[in-house]
């Protein structure tokens, strides 16, 4: 007797914790209130009252701050974020029904921590690394990273990305010298770069016909030249005092001295009579 005394204190325990309702089965945008299955409010909204045997669900727009963003049976909307700007915190979205206002932290600063509740400022970013703007929120110091290959950072800014380099080919010019991490391609006109291999040949080539020219006017110098021909006229020594074989032919200059012929070579004067004319 005693046993079953107690089976009957069980079941009454558990008829007293089932309800009809729990029996139902809902569709995901229902629930079940009191044995019947009730739509849930869509988002941006909120309810207001269940269904019964009559009527439906009702819901009322979430008010003006407040949002919604998924089909619910709840009675309240939650209140947006407020970007608190004494935090340095700003709006990157502004909230709606639906969605929740999103914050971010001002130019030149980071979040504190991963909730990104408030902003600390950011130390800059020395030469050749670059501030990444897109994981300041989720980190908790300052995102300075390395410029990439192709890119460059010549400041040290809290704020400026890695630039890209600039395209010569894009504008028509030619690479005169390569970038790095801390500066810029220079670009120049591919019409300036053949000039500057072209000038200095040229000059090369100018400078040689300059000095042949010089040369060849040194060696036909008229004077020069008078001189060797005087120097070729004289008879040249005999070492053993013989007779030269050959004598150079000197023009013999004539003229009338008393009446006599005169012949006069290198400065002297000679009479040749008149029978060694004939």
């Amino acid at each position: 007797m005693k046993r079953l005394g107690l089976l009957g204190l069980l079941g009454t325990a558990l008829l007293g914790c089932w309800e009809p309702g729990d029996a139902v089965g809902c569709f995901d945008k229902q629930y079940e209130h009191k044995g019947r299955c009730c739509n849930r409010c869509q988002p941006g909204e909120k309810l207001v009252s269940e269904c019964n045997g009559t009527e439906d669900s009702v819901c009322a727009r979430c008010e003006s701050g407040h949002y919604q963003q998924s089909w619910t049976k709840e009675r309240h909307c939650a209140p947006h974020d407020i970007c608190e700007d004494n935090a340095g915190l700003i709006v990157k979205t502004q909230g709606n029904a639906t969605h929740n206002t999103v914050c971010q932290c001002r130019a030149g600063m980071h979040c504190s921590d991963t909730s990104c509740q408030t902003c600390v400022e950011n130390q800059p970013c020395q030469r050749g690394f670059g501030f990444v703007a897109a994981k300041a929120v989720a980190r908790m110091s300052s995102p300075c990273e390395p410029c990439a290959e192709g890119t460059f950072s010549n400041v040290s800014s809290k704020t400026e990305p890695c630039h890209p380099w600039t395209s010569c080919e894009e504008k028509g010019l030619v690479v005169k010298a390569k970038g790095t991490n801390t500066s810029d391609v220079i670009c120049e006109s591919g019409r300036r770069s053949s000039l500057s291999v072209l000038i200095p040949i040229t000059a090369a080539v100018i400078t040689c016909l300059v000095g042949i020219c010089i040369y060849c006017l040194v060696h036909r110098d008229p004077r020069r030249r008078v001189q060797k021909q005087i120097e070729a006229r004289k008879p040249t020594e005999n070492t053993e005092g013989q007779q030269p074989e050959e004598w150079e032919y000197v023009p013999v200059q004539q003229t009338l001295l008393g009446g006599q012929p005169v012949a006069q070579e290198d400065g002297k004067e000679s009479r040749i009579s008149e029978q060694e004319r004939l």
